[in-house]
């Protein structure tokens, strides 16, 4: 049982010496020191993703102020509240709300988050496998929601998922696998222990190749129902090209660049649409909805081959890692080993 009046945390605070770098501690807290909302969580499981490697790195502006506990999201019960909706001994589930940016977030043991941000742990699922599917799984989840309501079924024909070694990709292969779909995995590594790590979750046929690095022509041949993209640029340009007649592309990563080197054949030659999603400012109801569905979208074996659990003291390392692309599968953070 965690101590709620002194706990540990990750702190990352600018560098005395160089401001323009960022020092990352693990340090004891007093609950004093977090910061006033209305719900005390103790946390049990965060994770780590690509928008903590940029903030750990200083990139972007991830981190809006110092000093800060990042972490954008996490699972636990509720030790204090003085809100009517969540009471002491609930089971609850964060992500989003521009927490572990502009507010202190799940790295650490204990955490007051606002009310507003919450939702309740689904049934049929504990805190550990919350955090296996974290807001990785949870954005992909949101991704396959999207391509569901444009119409695309696992009868429409094969669909593809780009950055698919990583935490949203490989979720995306997992439940798109469980629901029936013919997956493709799209990635640069030819190491044949990546190509079986995503054959192992649910992909069907495994893509590269040095097209994917080249700008596509207006129009390509038509092969995919549907795609889920986490790079942009030049291979979400290559995406569109290669939609199939009204298909449609959920894309919600720039791992590759911000540009859409596209034109607007695909749309009005081929009827494919191209739809964002977001899951930080997602509404309420449609994320209880998502994290509803991943209670049996997403099968316990493949989370078991995504996640690796790591302690809060090694997060600064890994977060080098996931931003270099060294990283396979999800990373989850017990914030109590």
């Amino acid at each position: 049982m965690v101590n709620k009046d002194t706990f540990k945390a990750l702190v990352v605070d600018k560098a005395e010496s160089e401001p323009s770098e960022l020092v990352a501690t693990v340090k004891q807290l007093n609950v004093a020191d977090l910061p006033e909302e209305d719900v005390l969580i103790q946390v049990d499981y965060s994770t780590l993703n690509y928008k903590e490697g940029l903030g750990f790195a200083n990139r972007n502006k991830i981190f809006r102020f110092f000093p800060m506990v990042p972490g954008v999201d996490l699972a636990g019960t509720v030790v204090e509240s003085n809100s009517p909706d969540f009471n002491p001994g609930d089971q609850v589930i964060l992500n989003g709300w521009s927490v572990g940016e502009r507010y202190w977030g799940g790295y650490a043991q204990m955490a007051r988050i606002k009310s507003d941000f919450l939702i309740p742990l689904p049934q049929g699922m504990d805190t550990r496998k919350a955090m296996s599917i974290g807001t990785a799984g949870y954005t992909a989840m949101l991704m396959v929601m999207t391509l569901e309501e444009a119409g695309v079924t696992p009868g429409s024909g094969p669909v593809i998922v780009t950055g698919a070694t990583g935490g949203v990709g490989s979720n995306a292969v997992a439940i798109l696998a469980k629901l029936g779909y013919e997956v493709t995995a799209l990635t640069r590594s030819r190491q044949a222990s990546i190509h079986d790590y995503l054959r192992q979750i649910g992909a069907k046929e495994i893509a590269g190749g040095e097209e994917w690095t080249m700008m596509p022509s207006p129009l390509e041949t038509q092969k995919w129902a549907g795609a889920v993209d986490n790079v942009g640029s030049k291979v979400l340009a290559r995406l569109l090209s290669e939609m199939k007649y009204g298909g449609c592309v959920a894309a919600c990563g720039l791992a590759g660049g911000s540009d859409l080197p596209a034109t607007v054949m695909p749309f009005i030659l081929r009827g494919v649409s191209l739809r964002g999603v977001d899951s930080v400012w997602c509404p309420t109801p449609r994320r209880i909805a998502a994290w509803e569905r991943l209670v049996t979208d997403i099968s316990d074996a493949a989370l078991a081959s995504i996640n690796k659990v790591i302690p809060l003291e090694d997060v600064p390392r890994y977060a080098k890692e996931i931003l270099a692309g060294n990283i396979t599968g999800h990373i989850v953070i017990d914030v109590n080993a």
